[in-house]
């Protein structure tokens, strides 16, 4: 132990042994000690050793700390110490005064060689794995700290066997549950290095439901207001998005897009933007751009737009564009996230066409951005970021270039002046004296016009007022004026591109071109001129633009046919001189740059040439172009036939289309009628049943009413039992007197709505027969049988209306045909138009009795339904008789219980008088009666009497 302390910097009375022979002591001690207290002192010596003697514990004591670590796991401690001298020895994050001491590249060497020799063997990274899966915060923090070393120094050897290992990524997913901040922090920075470059990994991880925990992590540590924390979760998530399609959908599907809404919910007052706060809500920027990125699948990256605008994303992102006080820097990447999220996206397009900033008056945002694309006192990055928005508005956006292209028309323009339209701006911008201004509105007014015809051929009435007393010229020859003035290149390159994407696929455009007598002399002299490199681009576009000229041409004029214009070339500059200095455009370097991507990035304004979109253009025509160029004119001739038979060829195709798209709408509202049909047929057939349950309901309601009739007819044994049935009868009758009623009020009701359809019949009738000649009197028959056909299941009113104005049709044609043949007769036969008369009269009569033979035919259809409704009358008339007949058996049977009780009443008085007389007879015989007697039958007679009053109530 007395080593030990001496290695550990205590008191040593001998002479100290220099560094290697130390941990070469230290080694064999680790090595050789039996117990384990002796071999945890001498690796906690050579960790304290590693950081200064990184090389010689590297090559003597890796491998006894590898042996330490499959020996002795049941010991925590001695684990962790070996762990955090590998770690030391493999790690390059040295202090400041050791990266001093040695050379950057030096230590670059030296990490990724011990980091090669340990995993070598692949059981070391596995036992790693193993020792990381541990809860002792001395054995896993370490372990997780040297496996993201061993990532960084030879990240895709140790991502494979990693990969390989059974459950190995699982296992590190574990991490991000840890609750120890300490180790789940340093878990994401693991992930970060797992998942580089590798999409088996980031697929697994992903599946490992890493979305969910990272996006709860950033949302504990407070969205863009946490730390660093937020920031390693950012970089991770763009690890596992960016290029990988399959967890772009995955992350979609999850609905983990509509989690990162409140990220950018940075308040009002958008105070206190911390650094740690930019750059966190610039990662978050990009991360919604890695969605939506022009590079994806046009699928993913629409399922994604869609998504951002349901759910609230988008409107929050033009909320924080629109605001004062954000950074420049998060501005600027506000504004390309916008872009992208709107890029091709209709909805999405029509939305940010909506929004107004926060202005007095509110201003649409299109225009303010305008406003700092044009402005040269903007930042460039800025300026360069607007266009690109621009661009993306337009984008396969025909409704945003009508609307762009109608505020340079002359009947949009606002007269007062009292507000700035986007078109003003624009021509603001195209001649200003700013060149990137030129050129960024030049490309601007480009994308207005890509590929639509339309607006190029309305772009043409745009007129210009140059100065007070000079006459307006039009937006075409102001661009040309300008281009032959000798401005700056950018300038000429920006109008170039402008003009070729202009007049190409217009041929309209092209005539405009050429009529002006002074443009093709000055192309011609651009391109034949031998100039210095900055010119050969201005010379290619030239190349370009006269080439436009020639393949578009229409040959509307005389002088500038394709064939002269060809010859042109010829004499002037040369077929092999014009295809080279066509050449010069795709040979640039500036051109393959912006060919790309979509998005303008450039270094400088200097390099601001090229828009992606025209490269797409230059790439469509160099060829074509090349080939009109050597083309004889008997090909022109031929490619013209082709040309033609084409245009009809799609003529008659747009033609059917337009036919087939009719009939689709004809259909569409046949099927409506149809359903309406149904639905009524439907509603009908629920008012039947239901007046055949209420038939059925009475029904039952008097047979139950005759069965007790007939049961207390049987049972009844006195006068009070007549009294009771009498009574049920009674309420019954009268509900069977209220339900007659309702029917003969609902059979008055149908003759009142007969009544007056007759009478309207009639005004129609009459109006009719004086109305009409004998060609719209046979289309309104043909209109009326259509219709006929098309209803045939409505109400039987206007079915009967029908009928009657079809007979007026009729009528007149029949009159007509009579004029006709007076008309034959009178004719005088030398006129030669008795057989044409005839004709006439012959046709009409054809068509009389054709129209006779279906007006007929519907009568009869007509007549069998009246005769099925007049059925339905006769059964429900039926029905009420039935009811009336049993009504009146009740009735009798009523007053036959009547008469049955007078007679018994009668019967009782009889009796009652027969009694007294006995009575007298008995008392004047002698005969004593008791007066006991008398009372009691008198109270009996009483408690009969009141007897039945209580049976007759």
């Amino acid at each position: 132990m007395n080593f030990l302390r001496g290695v550990m910097g205590g008191p040593s009375a001998g002479p100290q042994p220099s560094g290697a022979d130390t941990i070469q002591k230290l080694c064999d001690r680790v090595a050789s000690s039996t117990l384990l207290d002796d071999r945890r002192d001498a690796v906690r010596a050579l960790k304290s050793l590693s950081k200064k003697y990184r090389l010689e514990v590297g090559i003597q004591a890796m491998e006894h700390l590898i042996h330490v670590l499959q020996t002795d796991r049941s010991d925590s401690e001695i684990i962790g110490y070996a762990l955090d001298t590998l770690y030391n020895v493999i790690s390059n994050d040295l202090e400041e005064e050791e990266q001093e001491e040695n050379s950057a590249k030096q230590v670059d060497d030296l990490g990724s060689q011990f980091t090669e020799i340990f995993i070598k063997q692949q059981e070391n990274v596995t036992l790693l794995l193993t020792l990381v899966e541990e809860f002792d915060f001395h054995v896993r923090w370490p372990g997780v700290k040297l496996l993201t070393s061993l990532l960084k120094q030879q990240g895709p050897q140790v991502q494979q066997i990693i990969l390989v290992s059974p459950m190995g990524v699982s296992r590190l997913m574990d991490l991000l549950a840890d609750s120890r901040e300490v180790i789940r922090n340093d878990g994401v920075l693991l992930l970060q290095q797992l998942t580089k470059s590798n999409a088996a990994i980031q697929k697994i991880v992903a599946f490992e439901n890493a979305f969910e925990r990272l996006l709860d992590i950033i949302t504990e540590e407070g969205n863009s207001d946490g730390g660093i924390v937020v920031e390693d979760c950012l970089l991770l998530l763009q690890n596992l998005l960016k290029n990988n399609n399959s967890n772009q959908n995955f992350f979609k599907e999850g609905s983990y897009i509509q989690r990162m809404k409140p990220w950018f919910e940075v308040g009002d007052d958008n105070c206190g933007w911390s650094a740690q706060k930019v750059t966190n809500l610039h990662l978050m920027l990009q991360l919604v751009r890695v969605l939506v990125s022009p590079t994806n699948p046009p699928g993913a990256t629409s399922s994604c737009q869609k998504a951002m605008f349901h759910c609230g994303l988008l409107q929050q992102l033009c909320t924080i564009l629109m605001a004062t006080g954000v950074p420049a820097d998060i501005l600027t990447e506000t504004i390309n996230t916008v872009s992208e999220v709107i890029r091709g996206c209709q909805t999405n397009q029509d939305y940010f066409a909506s929004v107004n900033a926060p202005s007095n008056p509110p201003r649409p945002a299109i225009v303010v951005l305008l406003m700092s694309m044009v402005n040269e006192r903007q930042p460039f990055v800025l300026r360069c970021a607007v266009l690109y928005c621009f661009q993306c508005f337009l984008y396969k956006n025909q409704k945003g270039q009508g609307e762009i292209v109608s505020t340079l028309l002359p009947s949009t323009i606002d007269a007062t002046g009292n507000s700035v339209s986007a078109g003003q701006l624009l021509c603001g911008g195209l001649f200003s004296t700013d060149s990137l201004s030129n050129w960024c509105a030049a490309v601007a007014l480009a994308h207005a016009l890509q590929e639509n015809a339309t607006l190029k051929e309305q772009l043409l009435r745009v007129q210009l007022a140059t100065s007070i007393g000079n006459p307006p010229v039009s937006l075409l020859q102001q661009c040309t004026n300008i281009l032959s003035q000798g401005s700056k290149v950018q300038t000429r390159v920006g109008l170039l591109m402008l003009l070729c994407t202009w007049l190409s696929n217009c041929s309209i455009a092209v005539t405009h071109f050429l009529h002006n007598p002074a443009n093709v002399p000055f192309l011609t002299g651009q391109i034949a001129e031998n100039l210095g490199e900055e010119e050969q681009l201005v010379q290619g576009l030239c190349a370009l633009l006269l080439g436009i000229s020639i393949y578009y041409n229409d040959n509307s004029l005389e002088n500038y046919r394709k064939e002269k214009l060809k010859q042109l070339i010829e004499k002037r500059i040369g077929r092999e001189n014009f295809i080279e200095k066509l050449g010069f455009i795709s040979k640039h370097e500036l051109y393959s740059r912006a060919a790309q991507k979509p998005q303008p990035s450039f270094s400088s304004p200097d390099h601001m040439m090229f828009d992606h979109e025209f490269t797409k253009l230059v790439k469509e025509l160099e060829g074509v172009i090349s080939k009109a160029i050597y083309k004889s004119s008997e090909e022109d001739k031929k490619e013209e036939e082709v040309k033609k038979t084409l245009e009809q060829h799609d003529n008659i195709v747009t033609h059917y289309k337009k036919v087939i798209r009719e009939q689709d709408q004809e259909l569409e509202e046949l099927k409506q009628r149809i359903n309406t049909l149904t639905s009524q047929n439907e509603q009908l057939q629920a008012t039947v049943t239901q007046q055949v349950s209420q038939i059925q309901q009475h029904k039952d309601q008097y047979n139950l009413l005759k069965v007790q009739l007939g049961k207390d007819t049987q049972h009844h044994n006195s006068h009070g039992d007549a009294f009771q049935m009498n009574g049920i009868q009674t309420e019954e009758v009268s509900k069977l007197k209220e339900e007659l009623e309702e029917w003969k009020n609902k059979h008055e009701l149908l003759q009142g709505q007969l009544k007056e359809k007759d009478s309207v019949i009639e005004k129609l009738n009459s109006s009719r027969l004086e109305m009409g000649t004998t060609e719209q009197s046979s289309q309104t028959s043909k209109f009326g049988g259509l219709e006929h056909n098309n209803e045939l299941q409505k109400e039987l009113e206007m079915l009967r209306s029908q009928i009657q104005l079809q007979s007026a049709e009729i009528s007149k044609l029949q009159m007509e045909n009579q004029k006709l043949q007076v008309m034959n007769t009178t004719a005088d036969p030398m006129l030669g138009d008795s057989g044409a008369t005839a004709a006439t009269s012959s046709e009409l009569e054809g068509r009389l009795e054709q129209e006779i033979k279906e007006l007929k035919r519907e009568v009869k259809a007509l007549s069998e339904e009246k005769e099925s409704l007049k059925q339905h009358l006769d059964s429900s008339s039926s029905t009420v008789a039935i009811l009336q007949d049993e009504k009146s058996k009740l009735q009798r049977e009523v007053a036959e219980s009547k008469k049955e009780q007078d007679d018994l009443l009668v019967l009782l008085a009889d009796q009652d008088q027969k009694i007294s007389a006995l009575k007298i007879k008995l008392k004047d015989l002698g005969v004593p009666v008791e007066d006991e007697d008398d009372t009691e039958s008198g109270d009996q007679g009483d408690e009969d009497e009141d007897g039945d009053e209580e049976e007759q109530d």
